[in-house]
């Protein structure tokens, strides 16, 4: 039973809710990860889409945790049977959602979170759009992004050919901002945080998430 203040009052909302798809896209380097990371640690209610990916498993990273990792055969099959809700192809490797550990969640009233680009989200968008939030986080200026791109390169080791890869591919995922419900400009890292928690406190109260709203009022109604 989850309790929320409203108005200085206390509701007690005893409604089941059917889970949304929430999802947050960026250049790399804007702060998405950080953001959903965040997320999943003040929502218990949120889970982490797992994606299916056909690059190499880096250190420390678990089967069906981190990725689902799967040759080029075996996507090609889970996206010629259906059992994608979107793929792309991004940097030369193969990534996608599969389709049935998030149907689950959602049909459980569980809020499942997505890190992936606009062409992913344009395929969610197509097959699933009354589940779907999206968030576009902007940096606050092209400087700032390379910025915050070579910082992050003294962990990764990524080159200066592969940032400047990484500045153009951002030119061109930026374009694609009016897609989205939502646009954050990413100046401080804990107000895109509280910004986005908003959405989503938002989202979930949305009437067509309510399952048994309308039963809900009708007795209300009946009662008076």
């Amino acid at each position: 039973m989850n309790v929320v203040k409203i108005g200085g009052m206390t509701e007690v909302q005893e409604l089941k809710r059917r889970g949304l798809m929430y999802v947050l896209s960026s250049p790399s380097g804007a702060g998405k990860t950080t953001i959903s990371r965040a997320l999943l640690k003040q929502n218990d209610n949120l889970v982490v889409s797992v994606s299916a990916t056909t690059r190499p498993r880096r250190a420390g990273e678990v089967q069906g945790q981190d990725y689902y990792f799967v040759d080029t055969a075996e996507f090609n099959r889970m996206v010629d049977d259906g059992e994608m809700l979107e793929h792309a192809k991004v940097f030369g490797h193969y990534y996608g959602t599969p389709r049935a550990p998030v149907e689950k969640a959602l049909e459980a009233g569980k809020d499942v979170i997505f890190d992936i680009d606009w062409q992913g989200t344009q395929q969610l968008s197509e097959m699933a759009r009354d589940d779907l939030v999206t968030v576009f986080i902007l940096p606050p200026s092209a400087k700032e992004l390379e910025n915050r791109l070579r910082n992050r390169s003294k962990d990764t080791l990524e080159t200066d050919t592969q940032i400047r890869d990484r500045m153009a591919k951002a030119n061109d995922e930026m374009t694609h901002y009016s897609e989205y419900d939502y646009v954050l400009i990413n100046r401080d890292i804990d107000e895109a945080i509280k910004r986005t928690q908003m959405i989503l406190d938002a989202e979930r109260l949305k009437r067509h998430r309510r399952v048994g709203l309308s039963d809900f009022v009708r007795g209300l109604t009946e009662g008076l």
